[in-house]
């Protein structure tokens, strides 16, 4: 018998009922908002991944069984979901990422990208990678329509190896609905240039063919230095953010933008600066919320709350914290 090519074997797994909605429901108490935990990990990240899980079980989550949703672009082993399973207080779903929400698009010239791939190998981290760069489009424009985040209102995005370094006494979901944010970060930092360097004249060029999509009040200006992009993001590895804002008619309109450039893989933009000019551009300033008292800890930099908070529900060092590095942009950001 004659095997599908590979690709249509993929699409055959995508859309098979068990991955795309293979989840294991617990009973007991869920969390207060229609929210969850969203992660991106590969079957080899478990380790990683639990001593995360268990972490954040520890500083937040016993108390309130938020769910988590896995996301892989192949199968979950039962390995990897029963431990995951285990670990955690709330529900867990299983998804596999569509390949259409993966793969380079058709329009993408695929001798151009390898090209720029090896250019940059040797430049910035991960300049040489196809799967890194699939990574940051996915997260730039899919991850929010994946079906296991459509009865969602807000997700709390973790990264394997992470860790959470302070207890986290209230709800960050319940606070972001009562002050009406959509977005939210822990670090600031700047990126590589050389990843970048098409990306802000891109936006601009967005910003003019749809003046009407950009807020009144926004905060575009505190990226930029000399009329140029000062590099500056949220780190988007911590974030917590509204779906709706992703879901949006501006949000997406910013994303097709963008994507039919090529520069997630002409360059190497990151997820990391995409959120940012989106929401710096697409949201009023009192939508954006720095959570300073979360510790959060992703190799090299932390975020490390100082003073009686930090005595009494941390172990991070507040000397540390990214807030006092040269490179970070809060303070600037706190200014505004």
């Amino acid at each position: 018998m004659t095997q599908p090519p590979p690709i249509e074997q993929l699409r055959a797994l995508t859309y098979a009922p068990e991955q795309i909605s293979d989840s294991r429901l617990k009973a007991g108490r869920s969390g207060t908002m229609r929210a969850a935990f969203v992660v991106l990990a590969r079957n080899s990240e478990l380790h990683a991944l639990r001593a995360t899980v268990r972490q954040l079980e520890d500083q937040f989550n016993r108390r309130h069984g938020y769910a988590y949703v896995f996301l892989n672009n192949e199968p979950f082993t039962e390995e990897f979901k029963h431990a995951m399973e285990w670990a955690t207080s709330g529900d867990c779903h299983f998804g596999l990422v569509p390949p259409e929400h993966w793969e380079i698009p058709p329009w993408v010239d695929r001798v151009r990208a390898r090209w720029a791939r090896a250019a940059m190998a040797d430049r910035v981290p991960y300049g040489g990678s196809s799967s890194y760069r699939k990574m940051c489009r996915f997260y730039s424009g899919f991850f929010f329509r994946h079906p296991l985040l459509k009865d969602l209102d807000y997700y709390w995005r973790i990264e394997p190896g992470v860790e959470y370094t302070c207890a986290i006494p209230y709800d960050p979901f319940v606070y972001m609905h009562q002050h009406s944010l959509k977005y939210s970060f822990t670090i600031t930092l700047r990126e590589y240039p050389e990843t970048v360097p098409k990306l802000w004249t891109t936006t601009n060029a967005f910003r003019a063919a749809f003046p009407e999509h950009v807020a009144p009040e926004n905060t575009l200006h505190w990226l930029q230095a000399n009329g140029s992009y000062n590099m500056c993001h949220f780190w988007s590895n911590f974030e917590i953010g509204s779906l709706d804002f992703f879901r949006s008619r501006e949000y997406q309109a910013y994303f097709d933008f963008l994507d039919r450039t090529g520069g997630f893989f002409y360059e190497r933009w990151g997820d990391a600066p995409v959120h940012t000019l989106a929401a710096t551009m697409l949201l009023n300033r009192s939508q954006i919320h720095y959570f300073g008292d979360i510790g959060y800890f992703h190799a090299p930099f932390q975020n490390c709350p100082s003073g009686p908070l930090n005595a009494a529900h941390c172990f991070c060092n507040a000397n540390r914290s990214m807030l006092l590095h040269p490179d970070s942009c809060t303070r600037a950001w706190l200014d505004l």
